[in-house]
């Protein structure tokens, strides 16, 4: 059972930041075939893709996106987190950590989601 868990969401104004993290536990063995994300889901849109590492620690974002969050993980620590700088209305979601074998879409294992609300 592979559980990931979020944290860090809540209210910000535009032009604040706001840093996610997410506990992954359960995994017996991560090696150089896992990837992990954030994605987002607002009301009314599409789900996105906020952000993807690789285990290697390659990083990929989506557009609206890009310069102004950072995603990072420690393995160690089994844990991903996402820097989120600048924020903008439209920002406002609900974030989710997703964990799978990077070939794997869309990613099995998720959060539960942690509600980021950005304000003007």
């Amino acid at each position: 059972q592979v559980d990931l868990v979020e944290s860090g969401g809540g209210s910000v104004q535009a032009g604040g930041s706001l840093r996610l993290s997410c506990v992954i536990s359960g995994y017996t063995t991560i090696t150089m075939e896992y990837c992990a994300e954030w994605f987002r889901k607002a009301p009314g849109k599409q789900v996105e893709r906020v952000a993807h590492i690789t285990y290697a620690g390659t990083t990929s974002y989506g557009d609206s996106v890009k310069g102004r969050f950072t995603i990072s993980q420690d393995h160690a620590k089994k844990t991903l987190t996402l820097q989120m700088n600048s924020l903008k209305v439209e920002d406002t979601a609900m974030y989710y950590c997703a964990t799978d074998l990077c070939w794997v879409s869309p990613f099995r294992y998720r959060g539960q989601g942690t509600p980021v609300t950005v304000s003007s």
